[in-house]
């Protein structure tokens, strides 16, 4: 049984449109049920719609034998960006959270929260961005929230995901399992995103065609793990970079970790773009960067399963897991030295996703 999808009126959102009656319902309908589909199962637009997502078990039996859960928000300035837009990062970064973790990536949720006064065709594009790329990966938004706050209450749109997924069987991947003598590899480029969100931002008049590296991995992971099926722990290293991941590898295993700058990926335009402003590319983010820490047996096969995929043509081998100090990582420099690769302090990039 369908219903017909209700029309939003007007150019701009107003506080009507979260306050539950009629215009809320437009929005709801002619802006996102309108993209993701209806129904709690992610059915076609104008199905019924009720409080919560209703998912078949049979879809995660089929696939494997737990579940993965995962949340994250987004709030990422600018909205749109080289290379993708906060919808298009909201999906993609919640899928790449279920995948590190071995998990096939079936459901998402979306809730927005928006400011009044922002423009519905803006609305639209972000919601177009996420069916997109929610089609693409083969998951399927059905659940979600709208709030609308007061002007000046937050910037433009912020967005909460959550998603779930199904573990395959046999894989135990966890950032504590990493043992001396693994090696660490990267899929590629470092720090991509968050160079392309620094030169978006225009305050430093640059040119560049530096494009946010946002894409989901799990068709990566799946083949790395056909590959490599005892690979200890797989990471995305977002927020704080690749430097923030191997800490916490490193303090998670009570291992230390050496890496070696001349086979670390780093684009020389992102490279040159932090050495003007003083940042360290090791602690900038990827959307589609991608950490593994395999035994150094099936390091060979991981590796070459990585780069014959689109999302791992760069990879690298890029150091490898030791027996101490524990929680500690070093780099070997270009120029012949060593240095330690410390935790993030404080915030060196805000809201780059």
């Amino acid at each position: 049984m369908s219903r017909a999808l209700r029309t939003v009126s007007g150019r701009t959102v107003t506080l009507a449109h979260g306050g539950g009656g009629k215009a809320m319902k437009d929005l709801v309908d002619d802006v996102f049920v309108r993209e993701f589909g209806g129904g709690g199962g992610g059915g076609a637009p104008g199905a019924p719609l009720e409080d919560q997502a209703r998912l078949p078990l049979a879809a995660f039996a089929a696939r494997g034998d737990r579940l993965a859960f995962t949340t994250d928000s987004f709030v990422v300035d600018p909205l749109f960006f080289p290379g993708g837009d906060i919808g298009t990062l909201a999906v993609c970064g919640t899928i790449n959270d279920l995948a590190v973790g071995g998990a096939v990536p079936l459901y998402l949720s979306c809730a927005v929260i928006i400011e009044e006064g922002v423009e519905i065709d803006l609305l639209r594009r972000v919601a177009r961005s996420m069916a997109s790329a929610a089609r693409a990966a083969e998951v399927q938004i059905v659940t979600g929230d709208t709030k609308v706050v007061p002007r000046g209450a937050c910037d433009k749109l912020y967005v909460t995901t959550a998603g779930i997924g199904a573990i395959r069987p046999g894989v135990a991947l966890g950032v504590h399992r990493a043992a001396p003598g693994d090696a660490v590899l990267v899929n590629g480029w470092l720090g991509d995103h968050g160079a392309a969100i620094l030169a978006a931002r225009g305050d430093l008049l640059l040119e560049t065609a530096l494009a946010s590296d946002c894409a989901p991995l799990h068709g990566l992971v799946a083949a790395l793990l056909a590959a490599a099926p005892g690979t200890r722990c797989l990471r995305d290293a977002t927020r704080g970079g690749l430097a923030t991941v191997l800490n916490e590898i490193a303090d998670a295993s009570r291992v230390g970790i050496a890496i070696d700058e001349a086979r670390t990926p780093v684009r020389a335009e992102v490279f040159g773009l932090c050495e003007l402003l003083g940042l360290d590319p090791l602690y900038l983010a990827g959307e589609g960067s991608l950490v593994a820490v395999v035994p150094a047996a099936e390091s060979a096969a991981a590796l070459a399963a990585l780069r014959a995929h689109p999302l791992g043509a760069h990879a690298a081998a890029i150091g490898s897991i030791t027996d101490g100090p524990a929680g500690r990582v070093v780099m070997q420099t270009a120029l012949g030295g060593q240095r330690i690769v410390d935790m993030l302090v404080g915030e060196q990039l805000p809201r780059i996703c």
